[in-house]
């Protein structure tokens, strides 16, 4: 099985504004930097969308070390929050839990490929982890740019 790392995070202006993502990936010494954003959005879908996308571009099942700040998406998989979600309909508490759409795509990805989540932290001395940073601030400045 191929091993490929990925770094991920997530940005946005106003909790909810603009918002963008940043990933790096790597496999057998090569780097591949994706990025996207949305108008409207919160922190939390970013981080998703990252891990989602990121994992997405891989063609074959992998062993995957998905680095991460996002502790509501480090711990929400590794303390089996999700899980217990999933198992409730997506519900908690009587309501939808949020982000459900993106918790079905990732869930999905996660089985398919052997995920190992590491949690870094942000705006340290992770430079994958921040180049993820400047990628993510620099998608949602130009959403809000208009461009």
């Amino acid at each position: 099985m191929k091993e490929v790392t990925i770094y991920t995070d997530g940005a946005c202006s106003g909790n909810p504004g603009p918002g963008g993502w940043g990933a790096i990936l790597e496999y057998n010494g090569h780097m591949k930097e994706i990025s996207g954003g949305e108008e409207m959005t919160t922190n939390n879908r970013m981080e998703l969308m990252a891990a989602i996308r990121s994992l997405s571009l891989l063609k074959e099942p992998c062993e995957v070390n998905l680095h991460s700040d996002s502790k509501y998406l480090v711990d929400s998989i590794l303390k089996g929050w999700v899980f217990s979600w999933e198992g409730m309909g997506f519900m908690k508490k009587g309501k939808p839990v949020p982000n459900t759409d993106l918790w079905k795509e990732l869930l999905a990805l996660i089985r398919l490929h052997k995920v190992n989540l590491i949690w870094v932290k942000g705006h340290a001395d992770n430079p994958n982890n921040n180049r993820c940073d400047e990628m993510a601030v620099a998608e949602w400045k130009r959403i809000r740019a208009g461009r």
